[in-house]
Order: structure tokens, then sequence, then C-alpha cells
């Protein structure tokens, strides 16, 4: 057992990834930290009041600790009206959409959920996006919260560990979901030669994170420095998981292959299953509205398409590691599996 194991009360090194979107509830949560890894929900797309439900659910579930994961709010340059016309009429159902979210309201949402995890006593937060705010940092920590940064480069993680965080998620490009990247300069790197290269640079304990879906990757990555590693797309499948029926049917039929990264459905790269609306707009990777803005658009696209079971126009966010899952498990299962538990 490592520092990081012992600090957070853990007997397994591994970390539920913060899915948001609905894939993650209490239920799935609930079943890691039971398991002895650390469950995680995910309050992005959650209103505080959404939040709120799920953190009283948690205290009946488990006694055991968990995160909560909070998109850092990014200032974005504002699109002009005629590149968000063109979007809307290429996205469909984009008139379905609703207003974009406005900076001031999206820092009233983040400081709010701060609260309720000061408020439920949290015992773990981790943030995505950007580094949290100093006044985040501090009203946490003072609660006896521990904190987790995202990050996808040295120069990222290096500025997290400044920042007063505890531990680093070093996620590599093979992550399914969006990357958590938020310098400009930082391209995707892929997980194990980033994660050597980190290690060197921070005296903090990191969190290996992207495309670990097998024991095999569990390992190497443990052998290369990180204390646990944070897994999205294997328990995406868990029996306990609200993924929608028909991504992990696509998730359990597709190879590492099938995955690529792309800014088609929300505006920030994401990695994800290719489908048919990848592969149609793949010449406008590069003409792409900002998170949130794209986001907000193809939100009715991709509800309409979940509505109808369909998979063409659905985010069906997978990580690299998809090769190694062929059959749906229980939390406990892939938890065994994944450490050759008997």
């Amino acid at each position: 057992m490592n520092n990081l194991m012992k600090i957070l009360s853990l007997s397994k090194p591994i970390i539920q990834a913060p899915m948001a979107g609905g894939a993650t509830t209490p239920t799935l949560a609930a079943a890691v930290s039971k398991e002895g890894g650390l469950g995680s929900l995910a309050s992005g797309y959650l209103t505080p009041e959404m939040l709120e439900e799920q953190l009283i659910e948690m205290t009946h579930l488990t006694d055991r600790a968990f995160q909560v994961n909070l998109f850092v709010p990014k200032k974005e340059e504002v699109p002009s009206e005629q590149k968000i016309q063109k979007w809307k009429e290429i996205v469909p159902f984009a008139d379905k959409a609703k207003p974009f979210p406005t900076m001031e309201e999206e820092w009233k949402d983040f400081y709010s959920k701060v609260a309720l995890l000061v408020k439920h006593r949290v015992n773990v937060c981790s943030f995505t996006f950007d580094l949290p705010p100093e006044d985040a940092v501090n009203t946490l920590k003072a609660a006896g919260c521990y904190l987790l940064g995202t990050a996808c480069s040295v120069e990222e993680a290096v500025l997290m560990e400044q920042r007063g965080m505890d531990a680093v998620i070093l996620q590599g490009a093979e992550a399914g979901g969006h990357q958590g990247a938020f310098l400009p300069s930082t391209e995707p790197v892929a997980l194990m030669p980033l994660l050597s290269k980190t290690v060197e640079h921070i005296s903090i304990p990191v969190i290996a994170a992207g495309g670990i879906s097998d024991r095999r990757r569990v390992q190497t990555a443990l052998e290369q420095g990180a204390q646990c590693v944070q897994i999205g797309t294997a328990f995406l499948i868990c029996e306990e998981s609200s993924a929608h029926p028909v991504h992990k049917q696509q998730i359990l039929s597709a190879t590492g292959n099938h995955t690529r990264l792309t800014k088609v459905f929300s505006g920030k790269e994401a990695r994800g299953i290719v489908n048919d609306w990848m592969e149609d707009h793949v010449d406008l990777e590069e003409e792409t509205l900002p998170y949130p803005y794209l986001n907000t658009l193809t939100k009715p696209m991709r509800q309409e398409a979940a509505n109808n079971s369909d998979p063409s126009h659905m985010s069906l966010w997978a990580g690299e590691g998809v090769d190694s899952l062929k059959k749906e498990m229980t939390v406990r299962e892939l938890i065994r599996d994944l450490l050759e538990e008997e």
C-alpha cells in the first residue's frame, strides 16, 4: 500500500473516472468505493440541486471515501454570430438548444458546488479543464478535502502542484471522453512516456489515466511511478453503470482502432468511437465553435439519437483500451480482474 492509498483509505489502487453526462451515478460510485477503490461523482452538467441529491444518496449507500469532480470554467473567445449561425445550420435540432451559458452563470454554478462539497464533507475533489481558483482551493483544503488536478503535460502537472493540489491525475491521449488539457500549447501525448517524464518533475503523487482497461496496463502504470490508476471506459460498461445500452454495446464491439479524438461534438477534444457524425464532419475539426458553445448546440441532437437508440449521432466516449473489453461485468468482478484477484 502506497502513501496515496493510505491517505484516501483505499485497499485497491483503482479510481473510477468521474464521467459526466449520466453514466456515473451514486450506484456506480458507491460500488467502487465499497470494493476498496475510489468511486467518483461527476458534477458536470448537473445543477447544484441535482448534485446535492446525489451527495445525500451516497451517504445512504456507503461510508467510504469518494470524489466529486468539478469543471473549472475557462474563458473562451466568444464566436461570431456568423459562425454560430453556420453551426446552427449544420447541427440537427440545434433550434432546440438552450441559451449559451454566461461566464457569470458558470462561476456561480462552480462556487455553489464548492459550497456543497464543504457542507457534505466530501473527502476528495478533482478539477478538470483548468487550474482551480486559489480561493476555492483554500476553502476546500480548510474543510479537509483532498484535491486532485487533471493535467495532460508535464507543464500542466507542475502548475497543478504549484496551485496546491495534493495529487495529479495525469491523462494520456488514450483516454476516453474529454481531454483535460488547459494550456494552449498542450498536445495529446501517450500516457506512458508522459508518466515517466512527469514523476521526475513533481513531488506529489501521480494518478495515471488513459486507456487503462486490463491488468497489464494497470501493472505497467504502477511500475512507471503512478500510485493509483483512474479508469473510465471499463466502468462505463459495468452492470452498475447507467450508460445507454447502445453505448455499452458499441464499446463491447469496438477495438482501439475504432476510437479517435474529435472536436465536432463539443468544441473540445474528446476521444470516442468513430461514428457517422464524426466521419461526415471530419473536415470541420479545426472550425468548430469552442466549448461550451458547440456542446450546447449538439446536446439536443445527441439526446434525440439516444432516445432513438441511434449510435450514428451519439457521443460514444471511449478510450483506446476498448480492445480488452468483451463482456459486461459487475464492479466487483472488474476490479478483481484488473488486479488478478480470486
